[in-house]
């Protein structure tokens, strides 16, 4: 082999490389995109899980205050019979 064949065999390697590193990169980002989306999604579902978990929250202090207010009317209603 010549040199310009050593310099020409490199620079295929070279141009190899660089295409498999730029293929690499698209792969990356788009694995970077999915998992981004996957996190905004699962953020998403986080807030309405808060969000319905706060709902159940305040109606189980309402359904023991309404609990709580017929428990009373029960007790004097007893004692005024």
């Amino acid at each position: 082999m010549t040199a310009q064949d050593d310099i020409a065999s490199v620079a295929g390697q070279l141009a190899e490389l660089t295409r498999t590193v730029e293929e690499m990169a698209r792969q990356l980002k788009a694995l970077r995109e999915r998992a981004d989306s996957q996190q905004l999604r699962a953020d998403r579902e986080q807030e309405r899980t808060d969000t319905q978990q706060e709902r159940i929250d305040l109606a189980a202090r309402e359904l023991a205050d309404v609990s709580d207010r017929l428990q009373a009317a029960a007790n004097a209603l007893r004692e005024s019979i």
